[in-house]
């Protein structure tokens, strides 16, 4: 099956717990349309870039899947119509990495960006 990265913002309103429930009621409706949920990350409050149906801040979640498409989309679809969730972003993999997201490493971690100094 095809592998997949989601990403999507909910409403800053909403409790930590809201927000993680989401992570998980988006995973059931994977499960029950034949894929399943590899890996899931809650990123916390970050302040976006511009404002978004007038919110300024938003909860970050990060799902990895191995999905087949129609799931996908029926998972797309319906994150699209909840009310709570503002914006989702789907990317599709040929592996996905092992460990932590690139936002969840510590900024030792992420290795050497050379010099910025230019």
């Amino acid at each position: 099956m095809p592998l997949y990265e989601h990403v999507f913002i909910a409403r800053q309103d909403l409790s930590n717990t809201q927000a993680e429930g989401l992570i998980e009621h988006f995973g059931a409706i994977l499960a029950d349309n034949g894929g399943k949920l590899v890996g899931q990350e809650y990123w916390g409050i970050k302040t976006m870039a511009y404002k978004i149906n007038k919110n300024r801040k938003g909860h970050y979640a990060y799902l990895r899947t191995d999905a087949p498409a129609p799931a996908v989309q029926e998972m797309e679809r319906l994150m699209r119509l909840h009310d709570d969730v503002m914006r989702v972003m789907t990317v599709k993999l040929d592996a996905h990495d092992e460990g932590p997201s690139v936002q969840m490493q510590k900024r030792d971690d992420r290795g050497d960006r050379g010099d910025r100094r230019r």
